[in-house]
């Protein structure tokens, strides 16, 4: 269907996060300020301003149960913010980095966050209650490069990462008197290295059961593994259009991928567990050309976004073209859950054309 919503904050958004009950919204205008806007009957109002990073805040995270929002940005720091009264009250996280932090992500028990650099490292922040601030354990030498997105499994020890190494690597997170489960696994630990992509890789994210693992690649490839623990299985889907930038699981069997096309995608499995491109859920109208001028730059248009394609054994989607909700790339995807329901059908994005997009595709039993 449809977008439910299209709110128009800024000229661009570098990323975005929803409160718990999603009454508020926190975003990044492409600046070093996090603002958060809250909805009165049909106009959004700015309630508050958090200014404490001096660079490009490029990822924001809001905890559902504890309500924390954790902020990165390109001036190596980290900020984990309460709401004391009507203030947000930041709290500095030493992360030990000597290039830009990049992404971050809650756990699911919320009890530590991942955050990916430019140093080829991943911090992993947890609170040292006797200490009284929140500190990071590095899980080093690892990456060959920049590490562009992290996600969690549901069992808040595994972490998936992907690299501009063109890489997706699984990870050990565990930490003794912070997990309260116990695990065979040491920090740091690589449980898989995946080499699918030939280019930069994006988006890593688990499915809700956590068995399976996508990410997408700059190639203009989307790949999913089965069984990653344990004799891991892969799959990709080769796109004629322009390359997603992150991807999330609505169900064990729906994924929505989001990217340079400015259009969600969505991708299902079958029965046999065979993914393939369903279609894009932002459904647009072709401008018919009318001149010999018009057609040609089309076509240079579509020469110009078409990424060299690598042999795959599925089926290649036809070029769709752009102008809808959102008319830039779209940069974030985040899922509308409420506390205490399982079901996600409801998603937002933002992008570099200043909007956040609310959206709702029925998922069939």
């Amino acid at each position: 269907m449809a977008a439910v919503a299209i709110h128009q904050f800024a000229e661009c958004i570098t990323c975005h996060a929803w409160s718990p009950d999603q009454t508020m919204v926190a975003f990044c205008p492409n600046n070093s300020e996090v603002h958060i806007c809250k909805l009165f009957g049909d106009k959004w109002e700015k309630m508050y301003v958090l200014s404490k990073h001096d660079q490009i805040v490029c990822g924001i995270d809001w905890s559902l149960k504890s309500n924390k929002i954790v902020t990165v940005s390109h001036d190596r720091n980290s900020y984990v913010w309460s709401q004391e009264g009507t203030e947000w009250v930041p709290t500095l996280v030493i992360l030990r980095l000597n290039r830009a932090a990049l992404c971050v992500q809650w756990s699911p028990r919320e009890n530590k966050f991942a955050v990916g650099s430019g140093a080829k490292s991943v911090c992993i922040c947890y609170y040292e209650q006797e200490n009284d601030w929140w500190v990071s354990k590095l899980v080093r030498k690892r990456h060959d490069s920049s590490v562009t997105s992290v996600a969690w499994h549901p069992d808040n020890i595994l972490l998936a990462t992907t690299s501009t190494d063109g890489k997706c690597r699984v990870f050990s997170t565990y930490i003794k008197g912070v997990d309260s489960s116990s695990s065979d696994l040491k920090f740091g630990e690589q449980i898989v290295q995946l080499d699918l992509s030939v280019t930069w890789a994006f988006g890593v994210r688990w499915s809700l059961s956590g068995n399976i693992l996508a990410y997408s690649g700059h190639n203009s490839m989307i790949y999913f593994i089965d069984d990653v623990k344990s004799t891991p299985s892969s799959q990709s889907i080769s796109l004629r259009d322009l390359p997603l930038r992150d991807i999330l699981f609505l169900s064990d069997r729906v994924v929505v991928g989001v990217g340079f096309d400015c259009n969600p995608m969505i991708f299902t499995a079958d029965d046999t567990g065979l993914w393939s491109f369903t279609k894009y859920l932002d459904q647009r109208k072709a401008a018919p050309s009318s001149s010999r001028a018009s057609q040609l730059s089309e076509a240079f248009g579509k020469l110009y976004g078409t990424s060299k394609q690598v042999p795959s054994n599925d089926t290649v989607e036809l070029s769709k073209p752009r102008g809808g909700a959102h008319e830039n790339c779209i940069t974030c995807i985040v899922p509308l859950r409420k506390r205490g329901n399982t079901d996600l059908t409801r998603f937002s994005t933002s992008g570099l054309d200043g909007k956040v997009v609310i959206w709702e595709l029925d998922i069939p039993k």
